[in-house]
């Protein structure tokens, strides 16, 4: 009979518990509503990287075999371009999983390095992937590069940003 008044006392404050959480409710459905607005948007993004790098590839393949001869200098330029095309639809997708998890669904059978638990899982991912990209644009500016120093310039610029993300992702990590 104490075991029956046990659960009986329990149920109402159960009860007021939930009713007290009502705005909190609606307001956490309205944010995840919300948020599928920049997860389909980055999705759609990244689709649209994607196929603009196919174009580009078939544009390099016309260069090279076509009836227009480019340099070594071009092609390895327009091939850097398109891994930049991909590598950058690659970042805003993982945004958009990450967005994804986050908000909606934490079980996803993804690999394990696409995995985002935090905030900060996400944010270093971005990072990382974002300092690939620098490299990455530098690099193709680099190998077609003929005078002056202004590739000094952008060389130290693209340094410094990468050295400031490390360090951040490096706070990240230790946090």
């Amino acid at each position: 009979m104490a075991e029956d008044m046990d659960v009986k006392s329990v149920k109402p404050r159960m009860g007021e518990g939930r009713q007290g959480q009502g705005p909190f409710v609606i307001g956490g459905f309205v944010v995840r509503v919300a948020m599928l607005v920049p997860v389909i948007a980055l999705s759609v993004a990244s689709v649209a990287l994607i196929v603009y790098g196919a174009f580009e590839t078939r544009h390099l393949l016309t260069a090279l075999f076509g009836g227009h001869p480019v340099t070594r200098d071009e092609a390895i330029l327009l091939a850097i371009e398109i891994v930049d095309l991909f590598l950058l639809a690659t970042v805003v997708q993982v945004v958009s999983l990450g967005l994804y998890q986050l908000y909606f669904r934490q079980d996803l059978q993804l690999p394990r390095w696409l995995k985002i638990e935090t905030l900060d899982d996400l944010k270093s991912k971005l990072v990382g992937v974002t300092i690939t990209v620098l490299a990455v644009y530098f690099l193709g500016r680099a190998v077609v590069w003929e005078t002056g120093v202004d590739i000094l310039y952008l060389g130290s610029a693209v340094a410094v940003i990468i050295v400031a993300l490390t360090y951040f992702l490096s706070k990240i990590d230790h946090d």
